[in-house]
């Protein structure tokens, strides 16, 4: 995960809130939101914050970004869910630009041989760049930027 200084990440189909939660812990100074449409997993996610003892989450349920429409993040991470299908997995990506202050990245932990260059080849066509900033275990970790316009 690469987490700007402060400012405002999404972890966007949140599970549990692994990421999220992670990304709190790592940096007090981010205000991270944890989202999910499975009302269980919600539950476990605040549990876990709780549990952990982190102050800078909000978990909301909901589908996608519809919990969070009105707010602009420096990050947004996902695990996204592959098996729901293409059909939930590329809004995800095509609509991350309109969630995404200039200069935010969108990162996705994908299963290299699951999906994985046919998410690349759209977020390469959605923010012009793609590049993989991890790999191992059968995973990748993909990164576009939103380019700053001048």
């Amino acid at each position: 995960m690469i987490l700007p200084e402060d400012g405002v990440a999404l972890d966007l189909g949140c599970g549990y809130g692994v990421i999220g939660i992670a990304a709190a812990v790592f940096n007090p100074n981010l205000k991270v939101y944890l989202t999910d449409s499975n009302e269980r997993a919600v539950w476990l996610a605040r549990l876990n914050a709780k549990r952990i003892g982190v102050h800078n989450v909000t978990v909301k349920t909901g589908f996608l970004y519809r919990p969070v429409e009105n707010i602009v993040f420096d990050a947004i991470l996902s695990n996204p869910p592959i098996t729901a299908g293409m059909k939930t997995v590329l809004p995800i990506i095509t609509e991350a630009p309109n969630h995404l202050e200039e200069g935010g990245t969108l990162q996705l932990v994908v299963r290299s041989k699951i999906g994985a260059q046919r998410i690349q080849s759209v977020m390469k066509a959605t923010f012009g760049n793609v590049k993989v900033v991890a790999r191992g275990g059968g995973f990748r970790v993909l990164l576009s930027n939103l380019a700053k316009t001048i």
